[in-house]
């Protein structure tokens, strides 16, 4: 399975950006699918997830206001809409799949799979 992280790139603090997460030969439709980030020299950090049934999301506080969530089942895809960036945003961005069916917005990266290559924020001052 792959999942493909979309959407990066370099920005000026206080633009938007949106990612797309999609998948390859894999519907993630009855799980939830959730967003990290990793900055290097950093641990890998939660930033959002999404329920399986999509009425239940879970965001980090540190962006909080800022970000949100959301799926569309019929395109096969997770979206995470980043408004108002600040330059501590800057890492590369996952997506994973929960390993559970019927899964929760869990935010710990344990519980979830097939993470793709992810694509890279950058926020300029």
């Amino acid at each position: 399975v792959q999942l493909q992280a979309s959407g990066g790139g370099l920005v000026q603090a206080g633009d938007s950006l949106r990612l797309s997460c999609t998948a390859s030969g894999y519907t993630f439709s009855n799980r939830a699918v959730a967003w990290f980030r990793q900055d290097p020299g950093k641990e890998r950090e939660f930033v959002a997830a999404v329920s399986w049934s999509g009425r239940r999301t879970s965001i980090a506080d540190s962006v909080k206001d800022r970000f949100t969530i959301s799926r569309d089942d019929d395109m096969n895809t997770v979206n995470l809409q980043m408004n108002s960036l600040k330059p501590e945003d800057t890492a590369v961005y996952y997506c994973a799949v929960h390993l559970m069916v019927g899964s929760p917005p869990t935010t710990t990266s344990d519980e979830y799979q097939f993470w793709g290559r992810g694509t890279l924020v950058t926020v300029s001052s």
